[in-house]
């Protein structure tokens, strides 16, 4: 299975100039930003979009006036009524019109002036996917217990799979038509999940590039406690045992 594990540090990635210009793409970029109640984080986030890049905030019923200031600020504004992280990212794909779609979490844990380098290993056709690879940049932006959680959801897929996948995160960078025909069906925290296994199933290329991870700007929705860490890891497990 065409499975590789490239994690660059992101100090050392490629050259601007050698980076995908929106410009040269029809139609351009867009970026996925899954949203719950991201208000203080939100112009920090689309502050740090890289020109030519448009964001699509796929709000999943905030109260704190998060869509308000996303419209506000420039970017397009999903309203999806069905509650979940999937879900979200879901409704942002089918709104999505680029040929190349990022996702990324909309609570300044993650940079999305990082993009570019993502997605350039995807326009220069050397990743059918590529996932950032969390770095935390203090010891307070990936608490041990998340941490843990994670490698042990990501052993889990790579003895399932074969993939060299140390990090189910947040960043990623596809084709939107590529996604769209895995047909994942998860709508909850599982989703990222099923794209990687999906993904590996199918074949994909899948790579992996080191991103900086900040402390997040409010609350965790899912791994914010242990205990909360220990059900998300839980029910990761079972939705893996149930993936065909």
């Amino acid at each position: 299975m065409p499975i590789v594990n490239t994690a660059r540090d992101p100090a050392n990635l490629a050259d601007p100039a050698d980076l995908a210009d929106p410009a040269d793409l029809p139609g351009g970029i867009d970026v996925v930003l899954p949203c719950l109640n991201e208000a203080s984080a939100l112009p920090w986030v689309l502050s740090r979009m890289p020109v030519g890049y448009h964001p699509i905030v796929a709000d999943n019923g905030s109260t704190d006036g998060s869509a308000q200031l996303a419209r506000a600020l420039g970017a397009e504004v999903v309203t999806v009524t069905e509650r979940g992280y999937g879900a979200a990212v879901h409704a942002g794909l089918l709104a999505a019109r680029a040929p190349v779609v990022c996702c990324c979490d909309t609570d300044a844990s993650l940079d999305p002036a990082e993009l570019p380098g993502l997605v350039a290993t995807v326009t220069a056709g050397h990743a059918d996917l590529v996932l950032g690879r969390r770095r935390p940049v203090t010891s307070a932006a990936w608490p041990v217990h998340a941490r843990v959680g994670n490698a042990v959801v990501a052993a889990a897929v790579r003895r399932r799979c074969g993939t060299g996948v140390r990090d189910l995160g947040p960043m990623r960078v596809a084709r939107r038509t590529d996604l769209l025909d895995l047909g994942i069906t998860d709508r909850r925290f599982g989703y990222p999940l099923e794209l990687v296994v999906r993904a590996a199933a199918g074949g994909w290329r899948i790579t992996e590039t080191d991103v900086r991870y900040h402390p997040r700007t409010g609350r965790s929705k899912v791994t914010g406690t242990a205990l909360g860490t220990a059900r998300a890891v839980r029910d990761m497990t079972a939705i893996l045992r149930r993936l065909p």
